[in-house]
């Protein structure tokens, strides 16, 4: 792979990178971007409308105007078209949720020479936190980003045949309803922790799957796992967690199987140097700041842990997926 040459203008815009994500992150935690796609307002307007001082308010809209969120007319603001369907909350594509998330990401990632010179986590791992803030944008998040993601695993990949599908550490359900909805006669079990249930059953009844789609809780490092599956579906549950229990949460998977079943999962994954590509490898960073042990993982590391599970025939799935996300393939043997 070829290697960026920096400039030092490209270096210092990368140390000031965070002013852009902190007004967006501002813009929608305010949710400026909901009224303002139903129609123009001034900055006095919106203010009172929000109960926000006036003089801030125009700072920041204008700030988002030059970053090409809204468009600015005379005094007057406006969401832009992508604004309007990927930020507003009316919009069934809003993506505030996985921005939120990220929003409270970033003081742990201000102590990230503390957590290198530590090994330790400085900040509770999101997904068993009892904040119901952080909690709900976490796993609203991941159903952001499903609902993005999903439309390219699914088509791709082969279930005919197969009955019963096991999405382990399945958060909202997500990917469960898209296999189900592409899959007529499969149902499925999503089984994550007690936390995450009715966030679960929600987006279920959303898609009108509740007599497809069940929910199991459990902590699946801990806890034994239901068993007669023939697919189970792990989604970046793996880069929570560390080696020793991978291995241990695989062969729960591969024991829930029936022979012949199919385990696939998804990661951020590492080229076998680790160093590639980027945002794995920064991934990996944002796991040391808030797990004891987690880490992106390499694809000659995910192969090795399916093989010591008990799986065989690994392989990659081709698919273009954002992020070096992938897809690995294995089967139970029969």
């Amino acid at each position: 792979m070829e290697k960026r040459t920096w400039t030092p203008p490209q270096l210092l815009e990368l140390a000031g990178g965070y002013w852009s994500t902190c007004a967006l992150h501002a813009g929608v935690k305010l949710d400026l971007f909901t009224p303002l796609s139903a129609g123009p307002l001034s900055a006095q307007e919106l203010a009172s409308r929000i109960n926000c001082d006036s003089r801030g308010l125009a700072m920041l809209l204008d700030a988002l105007a030059a970053m090409d969120l809204l468009d600015k007319t005379g005094e007057r603001y406006a969401a832009t078209p992508f604004a309007g369907r990927f930020l507003s909350r009316t919009s069934p594509d809003y993506l505030g949720h996985i921005i939120m998330h990220h929003h409270h990401l970033m003081s742990s990632w201000t102590k990230l020479d503390q957590a290198v010179q530590s090994g330790e986590p400085v900040r509770e791992r999101v997904s068993h936190e009892d904040v119901e803030a952080s909690r709900e944008s976490f796993l609203m998040g991941m159903f952001n980003l499903a609902m993005q993601i999903a439309p390219m695993i699914v088509p791709q990949i082969d279930l005919s045949g197969r009955r019963r599908l096991l999405d382990l550490g399945g958060g909202p359900g997500t990917y469960a309803v898209h296999f189900c909805r592409k899959n007529p006669d499969l149902t499925a079990v999503v089984c994550d922790l007690p936390t995450t249930r009715s966030f679960a059953e929600q987006t279920v009844e959303r898609f009108g799957l509740s007599d497809r789609i069940s929910f199991e809780a459990r902590d699946f490092e801990s806890e034994e796992l239901p068993t007669g599956f023939d697919v189970a579906w792990l989604s970046h549950v793996l880069h929570g967690i560390g080696p020793k229990s991978c291995a241990t949460v695989l062969k729960k998977a591969v024991s829930a199987l029936e022979p012949g079943g199919l385990i696939l999962v998804q990661e951020f994954i590492l080229e076998d140097s680790k160093d590639a590509p980027l945002f794995p490898a920064l991934f990996s960073l944002n796991m040391l700041l808030g797990t004891p042990e987690g880490q992106s993982y390499s694809q000659g590391e995910l192969f090795g842990l399916l093989a010591a599970a008990g799986a065989t025939d690994m392989r990659r799935i081709a698919l273009q997926l954002p992020n070096g996300a992938g897809v690995i393939a294995a089967t139970v043997p029969g």
